[in-house]
């Protein structure tokens, strides 16, 4: 179990509640819950994406399978300064922005993009707004190895290395 501040703590207890009061959980558009018992550690089921989109085509296709994308928060002890760790659990993605491991390509989910201003519930919607844009696909009948935490921990760091050297660049319009 992992432990951090009291303001940390406090913080990611507000999260919690204002995530169970949004329009996107009261909708189902994402549910939430904590992992073991540990408040540093939550789950998020994403079921909807954009309608119109490849993506939400795809998460409905997964039944009987549950019909959602499951992703870890993994939140530091210095919550809000630092931005948490969040990765892909299942199913396994391409394109979308979703990295070897599971992990997420997003400035906002660095320490130079993360702003303790922003809210949980924000992140949720961007990080669903991200899969879209980058033209996520579910990959059916995935052969190759599972997420794992190791894995897309790995990969985000060496992808913060490659943009911290290179800069972070925005894709043009057409392509997303």
């Amino acid at each position: 179990m992992m432990y951090g501040s009291v303001q940390a703590t406090d913080r990611i207890m507000k999260e919690l509640k204002e995530i169970y009061k949004s329009e996107g959980y009261k909708t189902g558009v994402y549910t939430v819950s904590i992992n073991n018992d540990n408040l540093y550690s939550w789950d998020v089921f994403l079921q909807k994406v954009d309608p119109d989109s490849p993506l939400m085509d795809d998460i409905k296709k997964l039944a009987p399978n549950p019909q959602h994308i499951h992703f870890a928060i993994i939140f530091g002890p210095s919550f809000p300064f630092e931005p948490p760790f969040v990765r892909v659990v299942a199913p396994h993605i391409s394109r979308g922005y979703v990295m070897r491991g599971g992990a997420i390509c997003m400035e906002l989910l660095t320490r130079q993009g993360w702003s303790s201003a922003y809210s949980i519930e924000s992140l949720i919607t961007q990080i669903s707004a991200t899969l879209v844009k980058g033209k996520a696909r579910i990959t059916f009948n995935h052969k190759g190895t599972p997420y794992t935490f190791e894995r897309a921990l790995c990969s985000f760091k060496a992808l913060v290395e490659s943009h911290e050297a290179q800069g972070w660049v925005t894709p043009p319009k057409e392509e997303g």
